[in-house]
């Protein structure tokens, strides 16, 4: 029998980060493997957990928990249907474990932290498409994490012509 993989996905709830996952589920995801959703908090966000959890990311959080209002509020994060709709196929139709995570910093530090912490086989990311001035300013997420990531980084480009 394969090993089961752990695969993280960095999830911000953007076009670009479902897309991410909707190709993660269809493309690396086979029976048994987890997934797990990677959400980063801008440092100065306020939510109940984050006193507890600010250093070390949240605990891991089961699907059944991510489909509960209570959880969004508790972490200050969207409760999307269409994502729980993606994990929810995953777990079905390929028997994946879903759970979730949640950091608070900076999304290029704390995304190449939770492939340490996680033990992640596999991150995918999406990318925003910036053009090369917002890159320069902002930072390219995925760039970073593509050359510092201790394991095999893919990053999911929107369509092109859907702009």
């Amino acid at each position: 029998m394969p090993k089961t993989r752990t695969v993280g996905v960095a999830m911000d709830f953007s076009p670009t980060s479902k897309l991410a996952l909707r190709w993660a589920v269809e493309n690396l995801i086979n029976k048994g493997d987890q997934i797990i959703l990677i959400n980063v908090q801008p440092p100065h966000a306020h939510h109940t957990r984050k006193e507890l959890f600010e250093d070390t990311g949240s605990p891991l959080v089961p699907l059944e928990e991510l489909r509960e209002l209570n959880f969004a509020k508790q972490y200050g994060i969207a409760r999307d249907p269409e994502v729980i709709d993606i994990l929810n196929t995953a777990s079905k139709t390929k028997g994946a474990k879903a759970v979730a995570k949640v950091y608070w910093g900076d999304p290029r530090e704390k995304l190449c932290n939770a492939v340490e912490d996680l033990h992640l086989d596999s991150l995918v990311v999406g990318s925003r498409g910036l053009g090369p001035i917002k890159r320069v300013l902002l930072g390219s997420v995925s760039k970073h994490v593509m050359t510092n990531a201790s394991c095999p980084v893919t990053v999911v480009k929107a369509n092109q012509s859907s702009h």
